[in-house]
């Protein structure tokens, strides 16, 4: 019998994408595999039942039986790991940092996990890079968000009523979905300028056609990240934005890093210093938020500035999101496939660092 590959509807709250699109399970089928999803699992993604060709569909407890691979977007509820089969993989962002109970349960049910986050930042991994697919999503989210949030237009504009300047536009943070979130607001007309305290995304920004914000701090990192600012660092890094602050309409924020608390930016005294009218988005709020004022998933108003704290922002956008993050679940899902059954190769990099549990073993500590 072929392998099954197999993927649920999701059920985390506000979450519209799917693991296993139309496109990619025939990339599936192509390699002999077998497909079978639950009824539904892609229609709030814009995937009905009838745009799946050669697919088995079931209701979720005949899924979960018959799985040899489950792709997910987000962890399974617990009910339904406790439904696979030992032996089983499951493979998708499982959130495993700080996550004991559930990788406590995973390797109690014998399963086999891979969480993509954890992929190390190669130019190999690209291809397989969940973070950066749903980072670009939620860039260009967020900039809506701000544009449709803020009581200003982006673009200047003539008109016989006189001339509207351009909003005034900062975003911090120029990982992908920085940059997203700076093309975007390009597009849309503002003035558009990008910080961030690793050098070399200078260049990047730039190239953008949007201003590098220069504030005389460097905090180059490894692995695609910044490091952690000195105490001398962090306080001549606010000294020198809150001044800049007061001239800004917009700002959106993008700082994180999986598995600790965003980094603190923007404090209360710097908001207090805007001026009436000024929006923050913060994208980092699942972690904590870049300002401190941020409250998850909430709209706060403070000294006349609104900051809103949106969460899960690629659900927003689930067609395209589930395109991007069903491809990458597939190219990391050849890693794992040889002749036709799942064989792990634990001597490959990317199979080795991203896998949670294995063979009633932990290989990741939360």
């Amino acid at each position: 019998m072929s392998m099954t590959v197999a993927a649920l509807c999701e059920t985390a709250a506000g979450e519209r994408r799917v693991a296993i699109t139309p496109e990619m399970a025939k990339k599936w089928r192509a390699r002999g595999v077998r497909i079978l999803l639950q009824h539904d699992a892609g229609r709030a993604a814009g995937f009905p039942d009838a745009a799946y060709a050669d697919v088995e569909f079931a209701d979720a407890a005949a899924v979960l039986a018959q799985a040899d691979l489950l792709a997910c977007v987000l962890p399974p509820d617990d009910a339904a790991l406790a439904q696979l089969r030992p032996g089983s993989v499951v493979v998708g962002q499982l959130r495993p940092h700080g996550a004991s109970a559930r990788i406590a349960q995973l390797v109690d049910a014998r399963l086999t996990s891979f969480s993509l986050e954890l992929l190390p930042r190669t130019t190999r991994a690209q291809a397989m890079d969940v973070l950066s697919s749903q980072a670009a999503v939620a860039g260009y989210r967020a900039m809506l968000i701000a544009a449709e949030a803020s009581p200003k237009f982006f673009p200047m504009l003539t008109t016989a009523a006189g001339t509207i300047r351009p909003s005034k536009v900062l975003v911090i943070g120029a990982g992908v979905a920085g940059l997203q979130a700076i093309a975007t607001a390009r597009r849309l007309g503002a003035q558009t300028e990008g910080y961030d305290v690793r050098p070399e995304t200078r260049e990047q920004v730039e190239s953008l056609g949007a201003k590098f914000l220069e504030l005389g701090v460097s905090a180059a990192g490894s692995g695609g990240y910044a490091r952690e600012l000195s105490a001398e660092e962090r306080a001549a890094q606010q000294q020198a934005l809150a001044e800049h602050l007061k001239s800004i309409d917009v700002i959106v924020t993008t700082a994180a890093v999986p598995g600790r608390p965003a980094p603190k930016i923007l404090s209360a005294a710097m908001v207090e210093g805007m001026k009436p009218g000024a929006l923050i988005v913060d994208l980092a709020a699942e972690g904590g938020g870049n300002c401190e004022l941020t409250q998850p998933g909430q709209r706060v108003e403070h000294a006349g500035v609104v900051i809103l704290g949106p969460l899960n922002l690629p659900a927003g956008a689930p067609l395209h999101a589930s395109e991007m993050y069903a491809r990458n679940v597939f190219n990391f899902g050849e890693l794992l496939l040889h002749d036709g059954a799942l064989a792990p190769d634990f001597n490959d990099e990317l199979v080795a660092k991203s896998c949670v549990s294995h063979a009633g073993e932990v290989r990741f500590t939360a």
